[in-house]
């Protein structure tokens, strides 16, 4: 592909930041517009573990992007941290699974795809774990998952982009359509006026489904609302992850402890409720009963790209040239965001993909 295209992004979450960051370097210029600020949706709403919830549960397409994901952010987050003096905080602590129904399952998938999980007697984990709750009576462990924390990946991401001379972001600027030269799709209109370009990429996440609408196209993504919640204690408080029942306690390096999270379909409402704070409470003292006693510091909610497996869309539209997706992440954004987007430039460039890139071309799914 000629360096001299100009790439048009819209949506600037962690798929669009990274995306972008990708590019810089092997086209002229790119252009990032995102509706409010850069950042500021489910990319920074989520927990940042860098695994899906239950990777076993997952069609392999989205294994694949996890573990390509899970290997390269260190690296990502050294690179960002050096070139920025924003450190993303790749926080490696493990995670406890605890009182599984499908531990045989998970077990024989991390047998299949050699990946450290292993079985763990509770009171070993009762002695890694000392504020876990009283009330589990099996766990299996990884050793080597970490999380991000992603509002200072974003923050990273953002400082790189605003650094490099070939690249302009717009925030507050809302997309309402495509346009069109024949079949190919040649730029946006938007609240600042049209803006042209020579390919258009679509990661708008929750709101892509709806962007698309506008060409007559049904992409299977819906917004699936998840409310958190944010205790702070001692640094060393909680050693490592915990999952159980769906919900999970996540700590960050500095005593910050995240509970989340709810799964919710509630169209684009993204309000904070009291049902699910009582519900994220709940679980969280469940989970470490010390939380009783602590106060939680902060209550929001995001919106997922929910799509059909949790597969997202990655590759050019087909009957509209131009037109590129990468989007539809669901609840695994920001653990597949580096693998889907080293996927999307290499597939878009004409290199050798990362990962084959079948399972998550648009050509049969909308």
């Amino acid at each position: 592909m000629a360096k001299q295209q100009q790439v048009v992004i819209v949506g600037g979450g962690v798929i669009g930041l990274l995306t972008a960051f990708n590019l810089a370097s092997q086209v002229q210029s790119v252009i990032l517009l995102d509706r409010s600020n850069l950042g500021q949706e489910s990319s920074w709403a989520g927990g940042g573990i860098v695994s899906p919830l239950y990777p076993w549960r997952y069609n392999p397409a989205v294994t694949a992007l996890a573990h390509w994901s899970q290997d390269f952010y260190p690296q990502l987050a050294e690179r960002l941290f050096a070139s920025t003096g924003i450190d993303p905080e790749v926080h490696t602590t493990g995670l406890y699974w605890l009182d599984l129904d499908d531990e045989a399952e998970a077990l024989a998938w991390a047998k299949r795809e050699n990946r450290p999980l292993s079985v763990v007697d509770i009171s070993a984990t009762h002695d890694a774990v000392p504020v876990l709750g009283p009330g589990f009576s099996r766990a299996i462990y990884m050793a080597d998952v970490a999380n991000i924390r992603n509002p200072r990946l974003l923050k990273s991401l953002k400082a790189a982009l605003l650094a490099l001379p070939n690249v302009t972001l717009h925030e507050q600027c809302e997309v309402s359509a495509f346009i069109r030269d024949g079949d190919a799709v040649v730029g946006v209109e938007s609240s600042k006026g049209p803006i042209h370009g020579d390919q258009i990429v679509l990661t708008a996440g929750a709101w892509s489904g709806d962007l698309l609408k506008t060409l007559g196209l049904d992409l299977p993504v819906e917004p699936v609302k998840g409310q958190m919640i944010l205790y702070k204690c001692a640094s060393d408080f909680l050693s490592s992850m915990v999952l159980a029942k769906g919900r999970y306690a996540i700590p960050r390096r500095d005593g910050h402890i995240l509970i989340g999270s709810t799964l919710e379909h509630e169209g684009f409402d993204k309000t904070p409720t009291e049902s699910a704070l009582e519900s994220l409470k709940a679980s969280a003292v469940e989970l470490i009963p010390a939380l009783a006693e602590a106060e939680v510091v902060g209550h929001w909610a995001g919106l997922r790209p929910g799509s059909p497996e949790g597969i997202p869309y990655i590759g050019e539209v087909p009957g509209f040239a131009g037109l590129w997706l990468n989007c539809g992440h669901y609840r695994n954004g920001l653990v597949l965001a580096p693998a889907s987007c080293q996927l999307f430039a290499d597939v878009m460039l004409g290199r050798e993909p990362v990962i084959d890139p079948t399972p998550y071309a648009p050509a049969g799914r909308i």
